[in-house]
């Protein structure tokens, strides 16, 4: 059930002082990650004329920026996004400037490639997670928080559609490597401007607030464990959803084109269902309605494994899109809610790493389903996963203690980095 629209908009995160100069900065650095990821593929794939060696690059910088993305988050709220973000988007850029230089010419060995890859993923700025710490932090209003981390799930959802769009101009007159040395330069100068703005100059280290002091360790784990339970349910769905496409596209003699046409459908159903979800003031609260938007996205993947053509294949695949931006939005703001002052960027980057994982997780299983059962049954496995997501997660919601003021509740216990 929800509320009619009301106050406070879209537009009025827009009249809190900088944060139009911040947000913009964010989105910047984090195209980066939009252009990366096909960019190096390419690059390593033109180097080393080996696919084998481009998949075992990627899954190598993957796994170390997912896994590791706690850990530099952590970093981030124990000394502050300028002490923090600064050394880490310039050793990133750093390293990613070296890959595009050593791969610009075939020939680079691949073992180089892949120490490169390997360091780049270790440092990655957690951008997302941190500007939606710094939204939890200038943003008061509970219904304005869910309008700003609603855009900024749909803005992400964007640059991630742009950035193969820039890498494809870009390799039509340079090699991919200057895509690679493209996210070099845009990670550093979107971050540079993030952390010089003054909203981010407000974020005070998790050291120097009394509140957050609890012996190094983050505290009331449980309080995380439904949305990053539906958050890895999510993205283990959307990982093997590409594939699933691409595989239904093949047994009906359509081209390549059209995998791309239907997952732009996903991300327009997600821009769509984030946006509203934003605007809508819901009357249930964040843990009630998580379960349904990942249980809407199993049922819609359901029916897109007994679409009879490409047309119903897409309308079912941008009704899967949205409750993607909407389930993905009400985990970080669980999260956020959990979270003691202090540890919001860890609370959403475990949100965050769950995704990406599940995304990772998702492609590898579906791409073993798909050689010994029919696309239909796969695609009932991948809406079932979401499913089973949300019925664990009210499962979990049962038996976690209720949070005190929302003040104690944060991510799984992990001890502080050493300084």
């Amino acid at each position: 059930m929800s509320a009619p629209l009301s106050r406070p908009s879209y537009a009025a995160l827009f009249r809190i002082p900088h944060t139009r100069r911040t947000f913009t900065a964010a989105l910047i650095g984090r195209l980066s990650y939009g252009i990366v990821s096909l960019a190096m593929m390419l690059t390593v794939t033109r180097a080393t004329g080996s696919y084998a060696v481009a998949g075992t690059v990627m899954a190598l910088f993957g796994a170390m920026s997912v896994f590791l993305s706690p850990a530099r988050a952590a970093l981030i709220d124990r000394y502050g996004p300028r002490r923090a973000l600064i050394p880490m988007a310039s050793l990133y850029a750093g390293l990613l400037t070296a890959f595009a230089a050593a791969a610009w010419r075939p020939g680079v060995p691949a073992a180089a490639l892949g120490v490169l890859a390997v360091a780049a993923g270790g440092c990655t700025p957690p951008l997302g997670p941190t500007m939606r710490a710094v939204w939890g932090e200038v943003v008061e209003d509970r219904l304005l928080l869910q309008r700003a981390y609603s855009l900024d799930g749909v803005a992400e959802e964007i640059l991630f559609v742009s950035g193969p769009l820039l890498v494809g101009a870009v390799v039509q007159f340079a090699p991919p490597a200057a895509g690679v040395a493209l996210s070099a330069l845009l990670v550093w100068a979107g971050t540079l401007g993030f952390v010089l703005s003054p909203v981010v100059a407000g974020v005070r280290p998790a050291a120097e607030k009394k509140s957050a002091r609890s012996g190094g360790r983050l505290r009331g784990g449980r309080a995380l464990v439904q949305p990053v339970v539906v958050a890895a349910g999510v993205g283990l769905s959307l990982g093997s959803l590409d594939l699933l496409v691409m595989a239904f596209a093949q047994q009906r003699h359509h081209g390549d084109d059209v995998v791309a046409w239907v997952l732009a459908a996903l991300s327009v159903g997600s821009a769509v269902g984030g946006l509203l979800n934003g605007a809508v003031n819901w009357r249930r609260s964040a843990r009630v309605r998580l379960p349904l938007q990942a249980g809407g996205l199993g049922l819609a993947l359901l029916a897109a494994g007994l679409a009879p053509g490409l047309g119903t294949l897409t309308v079912a695949v941008a009704c899967a899109g949205f409750f993607v931006a909407p389930a993905l939005t009400t985990s970080y703001l669980i999260a956020d809610e959990a979270a003691p002052p202090g540890f919001r960027t860890q609370a959403g980057a475990w949100v965050n790493t769950a995704v990406n994982a599940g995304n990772s997780g998702g492609a590898a299983g579906v791409g073993l389903l798909v050689g010994h059962l029919s696309l239909g049954l796969c695609f009932a496995v991948s809406g079932a996963v979401a499913v089973a997501a949300g019925l664990i997660s009210v499962r979990g919601t049962r038996t976690s203690p209720r949070p005190v003021e929302g003040a104690e509740n944060c991510a799984a216990s992990q001890e502080q980095p050493a300084a």
